[in-house]
């Protein structure tokens, strides 16, 4: 995992993670909600990322 996302990318993700689960904590209702916003923005991100490599001829 070190090797595709570097030092600052773990970083990231473990502070994504701590924001969601602090506002988890406050209303489980809202930290759900973000948890599927979340969810949705990466397969949106993936399926970006996916289209652009194939245009590309990379993938």
């Amino acid at each position: 995992m070190r090797n595709k996302l570097g030092l600052e990318g773990i970083a990231g993700l473990l502070l994504v993670l701590f924001a969601i689960a602090l506002v988890t904590w406050r209303d489980p209702v809202i930290g759900a909600g973000l948890m599927i916003l979340l969810a949705g923005v990466a397969l949106v991100a993936k399926g970006l990322v996916g289209s652009a490599m194939r245009a590309f001829g990379m993938a």
